[in-house]
């Protein structure tokens, strides 16, 4: 990534790890292009930055917009040097429970909208042979949990997006860093996250109790978002950056978790698994 007042593309600012960044991304000095669904909600943002700052409508499922601000960006800052995929958003219900106009409209932002936002900016980042694409996962596109099947989902897809596209524009010079948040305080539990109207009672001790749980979180999670906001720029800064960027102790724990889980299931089944294979012919 250019170090050397670098351009940040931002989605999805107006709360959450998305307005701490725009922040800290200006208060380095940098140019920024802050956006949101409702841009008055991040006015003050760029409050006392002058030309450095540029807040720009983006709904990054509506792709005219997607497309006025690349157009903007390269008006005003001539380039684009790094783009943070930030906006998105849970939905709780039992997968049986889930209604698929939400879930795709989910999937509609968490993804698409974030390949679509990709797409965007890779033209140019290959024509100047430099870049990073941050795009903001979760521990649950790591591990998951009954109540959030269809956000693990979206996150999972995420992270397999992500790697691809680290080994393809890697040789062009261009990085991507998956960050993968666990609890923090931000709206993602609180007014942001969506829930199905429908609720069964068969899932009352499964989805039903993570519903409890989220609500009762919210607010008091352990992380910081003010924290993961300069863990993300110390990345980005970073001659080597991570692939992966788990942020806090308890993603780092349930991270842990999960392989050692998995671990245990390969080498559980190790016989059975290498049984699927022909025969080794000994000559």
């Amino acid at each position: 990534m250019n170090k050397d007042n670098p351009v940040w593309i931002i989605t999805g600012c107006s709360t959450g790890f998305g307005r701490e960044l725009a922040k800290l991304v200006l208060a380095h000095g940098w140019r920024a292009v802050v956006t949101a669904r409702n841009p008055s909600a991040v006015e003050d943002i760029a409050e006392g930055h002058g030309d450095r700052a540029l807040v720009m409508r983006l709904d990054v499922t509506r792709r005219d917009q997607i497309g006025e601000v690349i157009a903007n960006t390269k008006q005003r800052f001539g380039r684009i040097d790094t783009l943070v995929n930030n906006a998105g958003y849970g939905y709780l219900a039992a997968i049986e429970e889930g209604e698929d106009k939400a879930v795709r409209a989910m999937f509609e932002t968490n993804v698409f909208g974030l390949i679509d936002m990709t797409k965007a900016v890779l033209p140019g980042m290959r024509q100047q042979r430099s870049g990073l694409i941050v795009n903001v996962s979760s521990i649950g596109g790591i591990a998951s949990f009954a109540g959030t099947g269809y956000y693990h989902g979206t996150k999972y897809a995420v992270e397999g997006i992500s790697e691809s596209l680290a080994t393809e524009v890697k040789p062009l010079g261009i990085d991507v860093l998956i960050v993968e948040p666990g609890p923090f305080r931000t709206n993602w539990a609180g007014p942001s996250i969506q829930q199905s109207a429908s609720r069964m009672d068969a899932y009352a001790a499964t989805a039903g109790e993570r519903r409890k749980q989220t609500e009762a979180r919210s607010g008091n999670q352990a992380g910081d978002p003010v924290r993961a906001a300069q863990a993300i720029i110390d990345a980005a800064l970073s001659d080597s950056p991570p692939l992966r960027l788990l942020l806090g102790k308890a993603a780092l724990d349930l991270a842990r978790k999960k392989l050692d889980s998995m671990r245990h299931d390969f080498d559980s089944w190790e016989s059975t698994t290498v049984a699927a294979d022909f025969p080794v012919e000994v000559s």
